[in-house]
């Protein structure tokens, strides 16, 4: 169950933001395996190992971007940090669906994880909500 969750927490992110992107008309330059691109948006005692475990990342491609509407930019780029709170969520519920002996109290784990995710990500001036609110901005 806590090796489920920990592969779904970090290959969500990059996936969603492909796919959301390539469904709204957005390519991708490559794709890569590293450490995450917001680590101001964990806690000291976890910013170093979040900055060099390995998590699923793609790259978009400059002139599809700037092609993109502001509207599909800010999607895309919402879609990563929503994924990583929702989809690893789903899994924690599925585990206490699934009767999986201590998953109740991972499961409240793993929504504060998420929450605290999400409320951190809103925050960050670096995070993809901020590009996602300045993708808006510049409409």
């Amino acid at each position: 169950m806590i090796a489920a969750w920990i592969l779904l927490y970090f290959c969500c992110h990059g996936i969603a933001h492909w796919a959301v992107g390539r469904l709204l008309g957005i390519r991708f330059a490559f794709y890569l395996v590293g450490g995450t691109g917001n680590p101001t948006g964990y806690p000291p005692g976890l910013r170093w190992l979040f900055e060099h475990l390995p998590f699923f990342g793609v790259q978009t491609e400059k002139t599809s971007m700037q092609k993109a509407a502001p509207i599909r930019k800010a999607i895309m780029w919402s879609a990563g940090v929503t994924s990583s709170a929702v989809v690893p969520t789903l899994g924690a519920l599925y585990a206490r669906s699934a009767r999986v002996p201590g998953s109740r109290l991972f499961l409240i784990f793993a929504l504060l994880w998420a929450i605290g995710a999400l409320s951190s990500n809103w925050r960050s001036q670096t995070g993809d909500y901020s590009k996602a609110r300045r993708a808006l901005r510049a409409s």
